[in-house]
């Protein structure tokens, strides 16, 4: 017996044709043994991208960002997590175009982790039919982790669902996280006693010199009139206004930082980072 053929048995009921199982288990993506301290009891983490929407200051579609969505689930999956994906209002969702490595633009060509989640059917799916932030069992998972794009910066005030989820988390003691203009939601998000969530809190997310450098791209590519931001507010000057212990690593470096039970990352080049303190946070 090859091994194909074991693996296909092993999947396979006596009654049905081979390879359509009537309630198929999933499988990982590969055959790699992420070596994890409870098997029957895998970390689980709920991803939360955002929904597609117009900028208010560019009039341009925007979305979430894709390594902030295929660089955290890499490493969640390689280190034994179970993944599932959420959007604040759930259905399917679109990514902001230069986060593609296959744009025209070229901004995200070395992007061989997104590059290898858009050309595999069952992972891309997940974005096309997610559930709504509203409907996570806060149960089921150990953390819950919120992706950024643009679309946060016009959105996540009026995502009161996701703004009531991300507080459950992190007042149960769990691992809430959120990176690059995910953290947008800090500015929003206040704990049952009303009081803001991040106040006091040491604080990462999209930086005002990255901010500059985007606004510097856009205006010198005349998309933009001079004076135009991309951005309609800083996430770094807003949450130090709010009494936010806010810190970054410099332009473009991946950086997260946590404190206590909230982890958050830089911005679109910080998505491992900020998966990897989750799982050192969690464990295996």
């Amino acid at each position: 017996m090859t091994l194909c053929t074991a693996f296909i048995r092993r999947n396979t009921t006596d009654d049905t044709p081979c390879g359509l199982h009537p309630n198929p288990e999933p499988h990982p993506m590969s055959l790699r043994d992420p070596n994890v301290a409870t098997p029957n009891k895998r970390k689980r983490i709920a991803l939360v991208i955002s929904n597609p929407a117009t900028s208010s200051t560019t009039g341009w579609p925007v979305g979430f960002w894709w390594s902030e969505l295929t660089h955290p689930y890499f490493a969640f999956t390689e280190a034994g997590y179970e993944v599932e994906v959420f959007s604040p209002e759930g259905g399917a969702c679109e990514a902001d175009a230069m986060s593609d490595p296959r744009d025209p633009s070229g901004y995200s060509a070395s992007d061989l982790i997104s590059l290898g989640f858009l050309s595999t059917p069952k992972l891309l799916a997940l974005v096309k039919d997610t559930k709504p932030a509203a409907a996570i069992d806060r149960a089921r998972f150990d953390a819950i982790v919120v992706a950024g794009g643009q679309a946060p910066m016009f959105t996540f005030e009026k995502a009161v669902g996701l703004q009531k989820k991300f507080a459950e988390f992190y007042e149960a003691g769990k691992v809430a996280a959120a990176l690059c203009h995910g953290v947008a939601l800090l500015r929003y998000v206040k704990t049952s006693s009303g009081e803001l969530l991040a106040k006091g809190k040491t604080v990462t997310g999209f930086a005002n010199v990255e901010e500059d450098f985007a606004d510097e791209a856009v205006w010198g590519l005349g998309a933009l009139p001079r004076g135009t931001h991309v951005m309609p507010w800083r996430i770094e000057d807003e949450l130090k206004k709010l009494g936010v212990n806010y810190v970054q690593a410099g332009l473009w470096r991946g950086f997260a930082v946590r404190d206590g039970n909230l982890v958050t990352g830089q911005q679109n080049f910080s998505g491992t980072e900020t998966a990897e303190l989750v799982i050192e946070t969690l464990g295996r």
